[in-house]
């Protein structure tokens, strides 16, 4: 006997459908799984032979052949048990066959015949929709994950048993729904607010001007002065998630099981990863490719406390993102590209033992010691971040005001001002904010008057800044005129913008 049932197979951060194909023949009892089967797909056999047994099912004693079409694709991962052991009973004449073309089926069994959760619900879905099936059917935990994608038939159960009598027609099951709207507005609230950062006005305000035009951004300061709980806050006032952007990280997060019970991420998302993480852990990669932490940050934050502690070697792999705004992994099963599009915020002790610039304590490096601790981060990944700012120590008058700063609400709503300038500005280019200008946008869009233009060169001739500085320095005073309504770039823009360049002749 023959069966088929539809499955699919997770490619980055996309599926692909796949065909399950189970015969049974007479000869050695036997299980064998081919099509280019993973580990965890061909430890499957253990799982589905003790599930069928243990849900009142007989086992066939016969020789079972599993192919996994098309066998040129790797599958991986345990969400083959429930199709494979629902082909098996259909080949059987257990399950009606008629029922299988129109469903694709997806699921973990435990040995009870609990069909367990999975990774990449809302991609799959997508591929139902796109393949013209009826419905999806998978564990009842991913259904509102799933059902977040119209005009597809979502059932989630709980049980092989379940699944058998559903697909059988001796048992009813309601379809999951959900109002994305509304699960999108019940899940958009940040948990923090730039009100709770006390003092750091000018810090504050570069962030600002960093989320209204997209722009990188390093802070250096010494510990304790609020570097980490300023970038945390950056998210908070980004522009609002559209909906698409949302559904775009919610497949990146599905795919690497980082949802954690939410079915849609609906805030940008916020990355901070260990300084002792790999190249590969950054970028994406492995054995069979997973997204990195810069495709996690996708539309969100990417934040590296730290900077100068993380290996040359990962740090240079982020020019590709910062550049292109996607990730391509190459391996020797194919190349795959995952979208990274993010905002990188460093921060870094100004000496390695951090108190070179504060004030009130001694800091006891040399020259030499804070010239090679400086060093470690290059002169390319410097040239991608636009803003360089100094977070001072917090002074006590500060941390003891009662008074609130502005919220997070009132900030982004400049910002959304800002970007919707942009927007306009670059509709017909593949453009969404200043920091992603070329040369020739600069040259356009950057014009300057006379006042303005002295001020660059006395930046670039007298303060010693580097004349990679200059672009950038365009750059955010474009976003600076837009923060305050301006069309022309004026001289005090042109000003402020300097400021954020201050580090870039000591680094």
């Amino acid at each position: 006997m023959l069966a088929k049932v539809n499955s699919a197979a997770l490619y980055g951060i996309d599926a692909l459908k796949v065909q399950v194909e189970i015969d049974l023949a007479s000869g050695l009892p036997q299980l064998a799984t081919v099509g280019l089967a993973e580990g965890a797909v061909r430890e499957g056999k253990d799982r589905i032979r003790a599930a069928i047994k243990n849900c009142g099912y007989t086992f066939p004693t016969k020789k079972i052949t599993i192919n996994l079409a098309p066998a040129d694709l790797r599958k991986e991962g345990s969400a083959y048990d429930l199709p494979m052991a629902i082909g098996i009973l259909a080949a059987e004449g257990l399950v009606r066959a008629e029922h299988l073309k129109a469903y694709l089926l997806v699921g973990e069994l435990s040995l009870d015949g609990e069909v367990k959760s999975i990774r990449g619900a809302l991609p799959i879905a997508v591929a139902v929709k796109r393949e013209g099936l009826k419905g999806l059917i998978l564990p009842e935990i991913n259904g509102p994950e799933a059902a977040v994608v119209p005009e597809v038939e979502v059932l989630g159960v709980k049980s092989l048993s379940q699944v058998v009598e559903l697909l059988n027609g001796d048992r009813t099951c309601e379809p999951t729904r959900v109002d994305l709207q509304e699960l999108f507005n019940q899940h958009c609230q940040y948990d923090s607010d730039f009100s709770d950062v006390k003092g750091q006005q000018h810090v504050k305000r570069a962030l600002e001007v960093a989320a209204a035009g997209g722009h990188n951004v390093l802070l250096v300061g010494p510990p304790g002065s609020g570097k980490t709980m300023l970038a945390k806050r950056l998210p908070t006032i980004l522009p609002d998630l559209s909906l698409s952007e949302a559904l775009e990280s919610t497949k990146i997060h599905s795919v690497t099981g980082l949802l954690d019970g939410r079915p849609i991420v609906a805030t940008r998302p916020f990355r901070s990863p260990h300084h002792t993480i790999s190249d590969a852990g950054l970028v994406g990669g492995g054995t069979v490719p997973r997204p990195g932490e810069v495709s996690l940050a996708h539309n969100g934050v990417l934040f590296l406390d730290e900077l100068p502690e993380f290996k040359r070697n990962v740090l240079e792999v982020l020019r590709q993102p910062l550049e292109d705004g996607t990730m391509t992994v190459s391996r020797a099963v194919g190349s795959i590209s995952y979208p990274a599009s993010f905002m990188l915020v460093a921060a870094m002790n100004p000496c390695p033992c951090g108190f070179f610039t504060d004030p009130h304590k001694e800091c006891g490096c040399t020259p030499l010691q804070i010239q090679r601790y400086r060093s470690r981060v290059s002169g390319p990944l410097l040239d991608r971040i636009d803003i360089q700012v100094e977070v001072p120590a917090v002074r006590y008058q500060d941390l003891a005001s009662r008074d609130a700063g502005e919220p997070s609400t009132v900030i982004r709503h400049r910002v959304n001002r800002a970007r919707a300038t942009q927007l306009k500005r670059f509709e017909n280019k593949n453009i969404y904010a200043n920091a992603q200008m070329g040369t020739k946008d600069i040259k356009r869009y950057c014009v300057v008057k006379a006042e303005a233009d002295k001020l660059l060169e006395i930046a670039i001739n007298k303060l010693g800044l580097s004349a990679r500085a200059y672009s950038r320095i365009l750059k955010v005073s474009r976003t600076i005129a837009d923060l305050e309504g301006s069309g022309e770039i004026q001289p005090a823009h042109v000003s402020e913008a300097i400021q954020y360049r201050s580090l870039d002749r000591r680094l």
